[in-house]
């Protein structure tokens, strides 16, 4: 089937503008847990059944609000980052919707990018 165009513009198939499968769906949050070690963080869940992630130097911080974090509009996944004296920190949020693959590959590029200082090689 083909779909003519309404004005200026292009004209396709159907067919042509399906060739694509999206990941939808929530998915295993243990993607995104398994990549915290209990030498560099700290884990706790609380009495919702929320899970709360923190770097022993209180600098970063993951939530995982499966039902949604409270007082928000549906925000399942936060990511924060504290910055400096000098330098701004950031988060991102993610609802409760995202897969947690998406959040797993975020949080893997966050902590990839840090790095340990004032140990023996560490760079400074």
């Amino acid at each position: 089937m083909t779909v003519a165009p309404v004005g200026p513009g292009f004209s396709t198939t159907v067919e042509a503008l399906r060739i694509r499968e999206w990941q939808l769906g929530p998915g295993q949050p243990t993607l995104v847990m398994d990549q915290f070690s209990a030498e560099d963080f700290h884990l706790i869940v609380d009495d919702r059944a929320d899970v709360h992630v923190s770097s022993k130097d209180g600098r970063f911080y993951l939530g995982w609000f499966p039902l949604g974090r409270p007082g928000t509009d549906g925000e399942g996944w936060k990511i924060a980052v504290t910055g400096t004296a000098k330098t701004r920190g950031y988060h991102l949020s993610f609802d409760t919707e995202t897969p947690a693959d998406i959040v797993a590959a975020a949080v893997a590029r966050v902590l990839e990018t840090s790095r340990r200082v004032g140990q023996p090689g560490a760079h400074e």
